[in-house]
């Protein structure tokens, strides 16, 4: 009776430990999929400094100054769209729309050729080689696909039901991550990814925030990506620049979104004969374009733009027209399909308008240049409290926290009314739309896909 008692405790412990494992096993492997998206964008963002600061020492050195770029750039975008076309598909542009996409399919099956660690690691690969060429590129839109990406292979892995949670707290963290802006990460989530509030998910997103944050901040420190800023209104003429901003730099946001939109639209299908060819053919001719561009700017619309625009944020007036070189070299960056975001070419592009507005009205550099940040993002994202918490979490700028509301507000309405389809959501549809495709092609039955708003 003794012995089988024993045996009965011990059978008993080891279903507890057993149960417990099951439980406790999907927490730990999400926890170290928010640690690694942390560590992981830490690193994507060294390795991107690196490769812009490698094409700012050779294109600074000597007579390659003006040959170079000709040569180099229009390469690199040609062998970046062949690669993405070839080895990564579905890496292309920001990462953001297929992040979006991946959201609103059913089928795991869909959803893997659009977030996967293969992506993540081509991402990763080819916004380095985009950066080291001068295209006006960011980091930031390809950090939220790769956390993304980690984190719908944790929901694999850990065995977890909740892909489209998963998903939505992986882009947070990338975010997070990529400026060490955590609550710009969660109202990106909640505003821009999921355009609702689900109590279930959000929890999942903060934490994912947290762990990422973390990480992040144990290899890079606590900083403000463009340094500490104060400036506040003290003059109507300072206060007009709320309303010039916000309804310019929602205009120009409105134009940039509704180009990218119209002619994507139209390369699609000119590229449908031959997307290979055609596709490479696309990248030589922006890639041309941008480098030109880049050459008759003193090269600086090359890279992200972060230089200029942390300048700007600390008072240095950029040339009048520095924002329309960059909005132009962003845009072409953009269409030639190269793997690259639109976060940090945009700030700079808000950075240069405001920058302009306040050098002709004589007001704060600073003040200005913020306020551009605003107004211009928010006109291309759609996404005003986004705009208003990552560009105060950037530059710690908490004396214009009210300019920088009213802004991004006047930017975003401005925008609404000139162009009626947010561009990620817009761009989102394309990734949705292929997906359904491929379905009925292969004769599979076509799950139904949450509608993107």
């Amino acid at each position: 009776m003794a012995d089988l008692y024993r045996k009965s405790k011990l059978l008993r412990r080891s279903r507890v430990f057993r149960g417990s494992l099951s439980l406790w096993r999907p927490r730990l492997v999400f926890w170290c999929g928010a640690l690694a998206t942390g560590v992981i964008s830490v690193g994507f963002a060294k390795l991107a400094d690196f490769a812009q600061h490698a094409f700012t020492r050779l294109t600074t050195a000597g007579s390659w100054t003006f040959l170079l770029p000709m040569l180099l750039t229009p390469l690199a975008f040609a062998l970046s769209a062949y690669l993405s076309m070839r080895f990564f598909p579905n890496a292309q542009g920001s990462g953001i729309p297929q992040a979006i996409a991946a959201r609103h399919l059913k089928d795991d099956e869909d959803r893997g050729k659009l977030l996967s660690l293969r992506i993540a690691f081509g991402k990763i690969l080819l916004t380095v080689l985009g950066l080291f060429s001068g295209a006006s590129i960011g980091r930031e839109g390809p950090t939220v696909q790769v956390g993304a990406s980690i984190m719908l292979a944790v929901a694999r892995f850990g065995g977890m039901a909740q892909a489209r949670g998963l998903i939505l707290a992986g882009s947070a963290a990338g975010i997070a991550a990529a400026f060490n802006t955590p609550l710009a990460g969660i109202v990106f989530a909640i505003e821009e990814m999921s355009r609702t509030y689900e109590a279930r998910a959000n929890g999942l997103v903060l934490v994912a925030v947290i762990l990422s944050g973390l990480a992040a901040l144990g290899l890079s420190g606590s900083y403000h990506y463009f340094g500490s800023a104060s400036a506040a209104p003290g003059t109507l003429r300072d206060w007009s620049l709320v309303l010039i901003c916000g309804v310019g730099g929602g205009a120009l946001g409105a134009a940039f979104s509704g180009m990218a939109l119209y002619f994507g639209q139209r390369i699609r299908r000119w590229a449908q004969p031959a997307p290979l060819k055609r596709v490479v053919m696309l990248a030589v001719f922006c890639g041309i374009a941008v480098a030109t561009i880049g050459v008759v700017s003193g090269g600086k619309t090359f890279g992200t733009g972060y230089e200029q625009a942390r300048g700007a944020v600390q008072g240095e007036a950029l040339p009048l027209l520095f924002f329309l070189e960059k909005f132009a070299a962003g845009f072409l960056s953009m269409l030639s399909g190269i793997p690259g975001g639109i976060f940090a070419p945009s700030l700079a592009v808000g950075a240069g308008l405001g920058s302009t507005v306040g050098s002709l009205l004589g007001t704060s550099l600073t003040l200005a240049a913020i306020l551009g940040m605003a107004g211009y993002f928010a006109g291309v994202v759609q996404a005003p409290m986004t705009a208003f918490v990552i560009i105060l979490e950037m530059t710690g700028d908490h004396e214009a926290a009210i300019p920088l509301m009213a802004v991004s507000m006047i930017g975003y309405l401005t925008s609404r009314i000139l162009s009626r389809e947010p561009l990620y959501h817009g761009l989102s549809r394309v990734f949705i739309a292929a997906a359904i495709r491929a379905r009925r092609a292969s004769g599979k039955s076509v799950g139904e896909a949450e509608p993107s708003h």
